[in-house]
């Protein structure tokens, strides 16, 4: 009768965790108490800061382009350099706090975006804006696996809504980017870059705060797999959703990756636009992003997840292929459709595959996460090397296919309602 429990000093929307209940009954009341809405709006608002700082990188390549006169293909593997650094160590970083859960290491991960970023603003050297660039992935590839694992055990068994909540902030902190930079590191120069290191100060205490409160929600017990519960799939067919749910990852992210590195020139070498004005068409592609992350959640959750992923890949094709062909002000107009479309699919699909296996969430997690940096950094790096032999115009004649990939998710299982 008398048991040990930790309440939960942080939010009382958080229910009691007693010590030796067992995993579904602590589900039921994880689901009757609803989300944690502070901890969300927290680790949504560390999202923001987060990606925030990393769409500095991108933004400033117009500037670090002209400084040190450098090619697509240079430009390209400075994305690399960031995107790979996230890509290899996020699974790494999520399968060990699967084993054992770290509170604390989204704070002390964000220190390497804040010296990455200070590195950044005074590297005068090809080799030192690689390594900076690698410092502010390493921070990313710490950050994104646990914090999502945070999401989902704030969300009261709202999955879809905890997880577009938190694909919120940081899809509006990745369109912010080029705000910033056309508004303060245009004007003042790559030394400018510095003065962010005060939003990655920012992030570290709130995370710091994250983290007291995580701590006492920790525990060992881990959720059986889906396909050993009574209606899952079989091992085989959650292997190859998987592999098809890496493979709409991959067409939905290389897409954006083609605009978010080198949108910028295309609108100067089509349009003749300033770089300043660049960087607004850029901020509103970006913004439509954020706001289709957020919705494809809680659609996701009421509709169905594999319905979400069908409309949200395919459904961009047509504006996809257009796009190529439209005036200035047409294009804009089908960036923005296409962000609102394209990424409502991100949240269906990370949790979808969470919940295939949910036994190895924080591996999971990482495993998605780091694919979507990877492929957006080799991507860049390749579509890079394109543009140099051929042109921007034509680098986006050929994205403008890759939606055709959500074709693939006809071979995703039906997952039951009571895993879905």
């Amino acid at each position: 009768m008398n048991k040990p429990v930790i309440v939960s000093e942080e939010t009382l929307t958080e229910p009691v965790v007693v010590s030796d209940v067992a995993p579904a009954a602590k589900s039921v009341a994880n689901t009757a108490a609803g989300p944690a809405y502070v901890v969300l709006a927290g680790i949504s608002v560390s999202h923001f800061l987060n990606d925030t700082m990393q769409s500095l990188i991108a933004s400033v390549y117009p500037i670090l382009k002209d400084a040190y006169a450098l090619d697509f293909a240079q430009i390209g593997m400075i994305t690399l350099a960031f995107q790979f650094t996230a890509s290899l160590l996020q699974p790494v970083v999520g399968h060990y706090t699967d084993k054992k859960a770290q509170p604390y290491s989204l704070s002390i991960g964000m220190a390497s975006t804040f010296f990455g970023l200070l590195l950044l603003s005074v590297a005068h050297q090809y080799l030192v804006i690689l390594v900076a660039a690698a410092l502010v992935g390493l921070g990313s590839a710490v950050f994104h696996p646990e914090s999502a694992r945070i999401a989902r055990l704030a969300s009261g068994g709202r999955y879809g809504f905890a997880q577009s909540v938190f694909q919120l902030g940081g899809s509006f902190g990745t369109s912010m980017g080029p705000v910033l930079a056309a508004l303060i590191v245009v004007p003042f120069g790559q030394g400018s870059i510095a003065w962010f290191s005060s939003i990655a100060f920012l992030a570290i205490v709130i995370l710091w705060r994250i983290g007291r409160w995580y701590e006492p929600q920790i525990t060992t017990k881990k959720a059986a797999p889906a396909h050993t519960q009574p209606g899952g799939p079989s091992s085989r067919r959650v292997a190859v959703a998987l592999l098809v749910l890496v493979a709409l990852l991959f067409s939905k992210q290389l897409y954006v990756s083609s605009l978010s590195s080198y949108y910028i020139f295309y609108l100067i070498d089509r349009f003749g636009v300033s770089t300043q004005a660049a960087q607004m068409y850029l901020f509103i592609f970006l913004a439509a992003n954020a706001v289709g992350a957020f919705l494809g959640g809680p659609l996701g959750d009421r509709f169905g997840r594999k319905i979400v992923i069908w409309i949200s890949i395919l459904g961009a094709l047509p504006f996809t292929l257009a796009l190529p062909y439209a005036g200035l002000y047409a294009s804009a107009v089908l960036s923005v459709i296409i962000g609102l479309i394209i990424s409502s699919t991100t949240s269906s699909i990370i949790v979808f595959a969470q919940e295939l296996v949910p036994h190895r969430f924080g591996m999971i997690s990482g495993v998605f996460f780091g694919v979507a940096f990877g492929i957006g950094g080799l991507g860049a790096a390749v579509l890079g090397k394109l543009a140099d032999h051929t042109s921007i115009e034509f680098v986006y004649q050929v994205c403008a296919y890759l939606p055709a990939i959500g074709l693939l998710a006809v071979f995703l299982p039906k997952l039951p309602r009571h895993v879905r």
